[in-house]
């Protein structure tokens, strides 16, 4: 088995054991009330906006931040969510384009899949299509979507620079890409980045900033643009007891210590809004 299907296959599970907790009141992270969330994925959404979805999509979200809130949809668009987990920003963006308007949401997970349904048949979302798929083949045509978003999503992917090729390819010309990712100011240790359990836990996947920004214009994007919105304390992973992220990065202990002193000691991990255009 090669590295890229065993990292597939670790967030698989990962994320598939989060869509099982979800509506259970078992949830960990994605309500952001649990004194076990992670300090990157709690306590993203305001709240009259995360009240006005089904619980079970806010607790199984893992993201990093709220791309909805940054990808300026308007009626009408066609607008794709990658790794779209249980849905709440694939819910978001539907009311935001409106009944003339179509969400898509993609994701590899059929636990996530499944409960993304569900959240559609609780919100009344009709203009809601959810598809199984990676994110490095997308299963929609060439120039088939107005903005591409994702939370926390981009990170895990083992080919990054495919992923965000494909993403090129599904935009209009002058379609927008607007996501939130965990991204790295700085150095990292390459220990950490091998831990196959942080992939599943946001951090060790992540990309420096400049090597984003090259893979974005790579791609083909223009107007690639970074706005922090959280730097992250490396010692508040270890703290994070039973946190998605955190018991990666402290090696499994959840104790202080050892995840303070692997995680980028000389740069600062941080979520951000990632933006660019296809021209």
């Amino acid at each position: 088995m090669d590295e890229s299907t065993r990292i597939k296959d670790v967030v698989r599970q990962k994320y598939g054991e989060a869509a099982r907790r979800a509506g259970t009141g078992g949830g960990c992270c994605g309500g952001g009330t649990s004194s076990c969330c992670d300090p990157i994925t709690s306590n993203l959404y305001e709240s009259a906006e995360a009240l006005d979805v089904p619980a079970a999509a806010r607790e199984a979200s893992l993201g990093c931040g709220n791309p909805t809130a940054i990808a300026d949809l308007k009626p009408g668009e066609v607008v794709l969510d990658l790794g779209s987990g249980g849905g709440i920003d694939v819910i978001l963006s539907a009311r935001r384009v409106g009944p003339t308007g179509k969400a898509y949401g993609l994701d590899m997970t059929d636990e996530m899949l499944a409960l993304a349904e569900r959240n559609r048949a609780a919100a009344g979302a009709a203009n809601v299509r959810f598809l199984k798929g990676s994110i490095e083949r997308i299963p929609l045509d060439d120039a088939s979507v107005d903005v591409v978003i994702s939370n926390c999503v981009i990170n895990l992917s083992p080919d990054k620079g495919r992923a965000l090729r494909e993403a090129f390819r599904v935009l209009r010309p002058g379609g927008r890409f607007a996501v939130s990712d965990v991204v790295l100011q700085g150095t990292f240790p390459k220990g950490l980045r091998d831990d196959l359990q942080s992939w599943a836990g946001c951090v060790a996947g992540a990309l420096e900033v400049n090597e984003y920004r090259t893979l974005l214009e790579e791609a083909g994007f223009l107007d690639v643009e970074f706005q922090v919105t959280r730097a992250h304390d490396p010692a508040d992973f270890a703290n994070a007891a039973g946190g998605c992220c955190g018991s990666a990065v402290s090696g499994g202990s959840c104790a202080g210590g050892s995840g303070a002193s692997r995680a980028a000691p000389d740069g600062r991990i941080v979520s951000a809004f990632v933006r660019a255009r296809r021209p």
